[in-house]
């Protein structure tokens, strides 16, 4: 990932990277389901980087701001699930519009 593109997902504000990390955890979801695991549906359009994307924005948070619904072993389980392709060691959470 280029330095460049790290320094400007992080200049955004706390709310830009929250919602921007929920759409990227929406990415996982539907490239793991209906997306047929085709890269073009994530943010980033690449596993990889969509990965280390979401772990860059999750580390930007401090502890008492990380979001509850995403915590890094969930982000370890998406890599696995979409890279490693190994199924997840625990249940990946979904919302159920609860």
């Amino acid at each position: 990932m280029e330095q460049s593109r790290k320094m400007e997902l992080l200049s955004h504000d706390e709310t830009f990277r929250y919602q921007l990390l929920s759409r990227m955890k929406s990415d996982c979801e539907y490239y793991l389901g209906n997306g047929n695991r085709h890269p073009g549906h994530l943010w980033a359009e690449n596993e990889a980087e969509h990965i280390e994307f979401m772990r860059l924005l999750h580390q930007s948070f401090p502890e008492d701001k990380k979001p509850e619904w995403l915590s890094e072993a969930d982000i370890n389980n998406y890599e696995n699930a979409m890279i490693t392709k190994e199924p997840a060691q625990t249940p990946i959470r979904r919302n159920k519009g609860r």
